[in-house]
């Protein structure tokens, strides 16, 4: 269609919604589908927070606000990098968005011109490389293989980055790997980073509080404060809080970036929605026994997907360190045919014959930058996530 922008051919859907919607559209045909491809979690969000929006709403609070975040909400921000980071934000220096994606986003159009590179470790979160594309920005893709635990090297950092390196975006834990880097791990990579002042960091941390064993969430900010003046974190309170529908990220960052990204935010979708900004400030003043709740229960249900997967011939799953998803290999299936004779020449062949002939919907590995794997997201119950790997062994067994 000749009206459209070029901009738009750089870009490609999202992979992770689009096989949400092929298995919500199986299901609706009657098909009995087991859908692991949504990063969402399946618990309702804390009642505090639910009586908090349904409070805001009976005192009026349905107009406008402050662009990038109410007053209170950037406070209640600031205390919480204060409590749980360790890291000083004055409410010039935070940003509220319609949810972490739009934080990235205003970030990367903010600062990004043609041809300046982003560094992105794979596998990643699929809308990183997009958003660079979109912004003019080079996708300077990284690859940390299983062997690496999914982790990027100090040394794998320093080879990828260039004079035009603008930004490293780094996601701990991960989505897709579940793989987190602890104080020692972070320190090597900020030590990078010390030694190349152009490049910023853009530090993911959506997932900080989804951390089991006894790994220690840290970002890069509070293992190096030397960065703190290059370094954008974001957060937000869709996964802690089971908020994914309210929309709201939020960031913190030097008060410059903080300005650029509050512009461009005026002329796009204006101030994220005002009852949602006021549900976010409970869910982070307020009681956080559901935080530790639902870490329990992710954490067994981590450990059901684990071990299940690997009883499967053919493939490898490690254990993840955060988050709600694994990322296994499927290298000891490649070149084989299923049951129906479907041949799994990679791995979106085998997600396509997976959701085909046994209704689970797991999301292919190269949509994340990484093959031979997949993603399952394991927020879901405990009953559906016996079943779907039950059935992922018997497809897995019926390969020859």
């Amino acid at each position: 269609m000749g009206f459209l922008s070029d901009r738009l051919s750089r870009i490609k859907p999202s992979p992770t919604i689009a096989m949400t919607g092929r298995a919500a559209a199986l299901r609706a045909e009657g098909r009995d589908i087991i859908s692991l491809s949504a990063g969402e979690p399946d618990f309702d969000t804390p009642a505090h927070i639910r009586d908090a929006a349904k409070a805001a709403i009976d005192a009026g609070h349905t107009r406008y606000t402050a662009v990038d975040g109410t007053p209170s909400l950037k406070r209640a921000i600031c205390d919480k990098f204060a409590r749980e980071n360790g890291l000083d934000y004055g409410p010039s220096q935070i940003t509220v968005g319609t949810g972490g994606k739009q934080i990235l986003f205003n970030a990367l159009l903010a600062t990004l011109d043609e041809g300046d590179e982003v560094v992105i470790p794979a596998p990643y979160w699929v809308s990183y490389p997009d958003m660079v594309l979109l912004a003019g920005g080079k996708p300077v893709i990284v690859e940390c293989s299983l062997d690496q635990g999914f982790r990027l090297t100090p040394e794998a950092l320093e080879a990828a980055i260039t004079p035009r390196t603008k930004w490293l975006i780094l996601n701990s834990p991960s989505n897709p790997s579940g793989a987190g880097y602890d104080r020692k791990a972070m320190q090597a990579l900020t030590d990078v980073l010390l030694r190349h002042p152009q490049v910023w960091v853009l530090a993911d941390d959506i997932y900080e509080h989804l951390v089991f064993d006894d790994f220690e969430f840290v970002t890069p900010a509070q293992v190096e404060p030397r960065l703190k003046d290059r370094t954008l974190t974001m957060n937000g309170v869709s996964k802690a809080y089971a908020m994914t529908g309210w929309r709201i990220g939020y960031g913190a960052a030097p008060e410059a970036l903080i300005k650029a990204m509050a512009k461009l935010q005026s002329q796009s979708t204006s101030n994220p929605c005002s009852i949602s900004q006021y549900a976010a400030e409970a869910a982070l003043t307020g009681p956080q026994d559901y935080v530790t709740e639902s870490r329990a229960v992710f954490q067994r249900r981590r450990d059901l997907v684990v071990a299940g997967l690997n009883a499967c011939p053919g493939i490898e799953c490690p254990t993840p360190q955060g988050a709600f998803y694994v990322y296994p290999s499927i290298r000891g299936l490649i070149g084989k045919a299923s049951a129906a004779g479907t041949r799994i020449s990679d791995d979106e062949a085998f997600a396509n014959a997976l959701l085909e002939e046994t209704g689970v919907a797991v999301v292919f590995g190269a949509a994340f930058g990484l093959s031979p794997h997949f993603r399952i997201s394991y927020a879901t119950s405990d009953e559906q996530l016996t079943e779907a790997v039950g059935r992922i062994r018997r497809f897995c067994e019926g390969c020859n």
